[in-house]
């Protein structure tokens, strides 16, 4: 009789176990990920949550708790933030100690959230695209507000500023990027001063910015990505062979399938000046097929950075736009609201994230993954590649027009796209005489 008790008591607290566990908070530290940093106080650790695949850290400084996502799925990694984290916190609180000078001066994050308010409304005005509001927004808050945001203004100093630049350098940003986080950082110290709670600007860090052009592909390499892109097509995704049977990634693994949009996609923007942000949003309604003395896609896309005239496309894109259609039509997605590009998933921004990792897998399997300069490719490197085409061997072409077509300027043709093309790769139009 008792051990029956006992084991219906076992029971019990076994289900218990599983129903509380079923209904822990999404944000609450699993128990058995908790770890102390080596070498740093115990109350530094790093922990998993069920809502994010990366790393959290957490530690308690002056009877407040401070926490941070470390954007990191290595542990190793992990442990190293996590003391960076450590040194740049403390050292923050100990800079609010000793201000006192700067009592009754707002804190640079309550400054920095009007400002947000402020863009928010200009972009509602029609001043500039959603994605720029959102890109200051993914700025303030993976690394200006959880560096800076306690400060108050009146003690961000060039000390302070030189500081929070050699943190982003140390976490491998370029010197383009550095000076963008600069930007939004003058713009709300700028507004600071504006409403009087700040007196004169802090002299900034000069960041030399080096322009360097995107790794775009050969002729060669460019056939050797679309031969790769269909022999793969069908076969799952090696990340698969690392899960358990069970496991769960970020990817659902029927989309880690190699589907025959990759070929399409590499063709598609290689012969249509696009952006990927183009690609995730395009969709049948959006383009025209134009057939005279030149056969063309007309392309009424979305605006993305201030343009929004339409694109034309070269010749190729024809044939690869009527494969496209054809596919979907014959799996439901052929109507002028149907995406163009992986339609089944609604969510577009996942979408762009599923072909970016099967482009990386394509690159991969071709040891293409870096350009000649050292960069890593993406997406984004197909622009460059049909921009860099054109001006190769387009004949006579100007820049004006491929600048218009590929809603660009002619100033980013010549410092991101012109500036890798050699003497040497034009060098019958050198040589050509009138």
């Amino acid at each position: 009789m008792r051990s029956s008790v006992l084991n219906a008591t076992a029971d019990v607290a076994a289900c218990n176990d599983e129903v509380f566990r079923a209904h822990r908070g999404r944000t609450v530290p699993i128990p058995e990920s908790l770890t102390s940093v080596p070498g740093y106080p115990e109350k530094l650790r790093i922990y998993r949550i069920e809502a994010s695949r990366f790393w959290q850290v957490r530690c308690w400084f002056n009877g407040k708790t401070y926490s941070k996502s470390l954007r990191t799925t290595s542990k190793k990694n992990a442990l190293v933030l996590a003391k960076r984290f450590f040194d740049v916190t403390s050292a923050t609180v100990h800079l609010l100690r000793e201000a006192p000078e700067s009592a009754g001066s707002p804190s640079f994050s309550v400054i920095a959230e009007k400002l947000f308010q402020q863009e928010v409304a200009r972009q509602q005005r029609g001043e500039f695209s959603r994605g720029s509001v959102q890109v200051m927004r993914n700025r303030l808050d993976a690394h200006i507000l959880p560096d800076l945001g306690a400060v108050p203004v009146k003690a961000v100093s060039y000390v302070v500023l030189q500081q929070f630049a050699d943190r982003l350098g140390e976490q491998g940003f370029t010197t383009t990027t550095i000076s963008q986080y600069l930007v939004i950082v003058r713009k709300i110290l700028k507004l600071a001063r504006n409403h009087g709670q700040l007196g004169e600007l802090p002299e900034f860090p000069r960041i030399r910015v080096t322009a360097t052009p995107r790794g775009g592909f050969s002729v060669q390499e460019y056939w050797q990505l679309l031969r790769k892109a269909r022999a793969l097509e069908g076969q799952v995704h090696p990340i698969t062979k690392t899960l358990g049977a069970q496991e769960k990634y970020w990817i659902a693994r029927e989309l880690l399938v190699m589907p025959p949009d990759m070929a399409w996609v590499i063709g598609f923007m290689v012969n249509t000046f696009v952006r990927p942000g183009d690609i995730k949003k395009m969709k049948h309604k959006h383009i025209e097929e134009v057939r005279g003395k030149y056969v063309y896609l007309r392309m009424n896309l979305p605006e993305t950075k201030r343009h929004d005239k339409p694109v034309v496309s070269m010749r190729a894109a024809v044939r690869i736009f009527a494969q496209i259609r054809k596919r979907n039509a014959a799996a439901g997605f052929g109507g002028p609201d149907d995406y163009l590009f992986l339609p089944q998933v609604a969510n577009r921004e996942h979408a762009l994230a599923v072909m970016n990792q099967l482009f990386h897998w394509v690159m991969a399997e071709c040891g293409l993954g870096k350009g000649p300069l050292g960069q890593v490719r993406t997406l984004y490197s197909l622009r460059h590649t049909s921009i860099t085409f054109r001006l190769l061997y387009g004949k006579g072409i100007d820049m004006l027009t491929l600048a218009r077509n590929a809603r660009t300027s002619v100033n980013m043709i010549e410092r991101f796209y012109a500036s890798s093309l050699s003497g040497e790769m034009n060098v019958g139009m050198l040589h050509s005489r009138r």
